[in-house]
């Protein structure tokens, strides 16, 4: 049985533009998806109201689906836009952020679907101290990056503006 071993497609020594800012960029992206998942939820939370208010509170028992819905919606999201065509979260593509794998293929919407729940399970298991994993891995990868094989990096126009001008003092390097 042959078995084809696939090299990282993305070194922080050869290309460190790829990794530069993408911790704190990152941060900055989860909080615009979180917006994003959020709003409609709330919309739907307030229109279940007042329906409830309409039908004399038979509306209201509505809101039982709401938790399921907002989980289903959330993964469709993932799913839909970490497989699309710039593998990025509306989030990540407001910072020139993308989803690769490994070895260097986009994302497609099961891997989108199970990164975010990877991410939602490794920080409900093991606690938000699981995000220190990032610090201590040379492509700043967080512990659901790492076990789904994918890898965070500088969209490509960014990528090629860091690599113009040259990286900024705060490169990483490590030996």
């Amino acid at each position: 049985m042959a078995m084809d071993i696939k090299p990282h497609a993305y070194d922080p020594d050869q290309s460190p533009e790829l990794f530069e800012g993408v911790l704190s960029r990152r941060i900055m992206a989860f909080l615009v998806d979180f917006l994003v998942i959020a709003a409609p939820v709330v919309l739907a939370a307030m229109f279940i109201f007042a329906f409830g208010i309409v039908t004399l509170g038979l509306g209201w028992a509505l809101y039982w689906i709401l938790p399921s819905a907002s989980v289903v919606w959330a993964i469709v999201y993932f799913g839909l836009t970490i497989g699309g065509p710039r593998s990025a979260t509306i989030g990540m593509r407001v910072v020139d952020l993308e989803l690769r794998t490994w070895y260097g293929t986009p994302g497609y919407f099961v891997l989108g679907a199970v990164h975010a729940i990877g991410f939602w399970f490794t920080v409900t298991f093991f606690t938000p101290l699981v995000l220190l994993v990032a610090f201590f891995n040379r492509r700043h990868r967080l512990l659901h990056d790492i076990l789904l094989g994918t890898v965070i990096i500088n969209n490509a126009p960014r990528a090629a503006m860091l690599r113009a001008y040259g990286a900024p003092a705060g490169t990483f390097r490590q030996p």
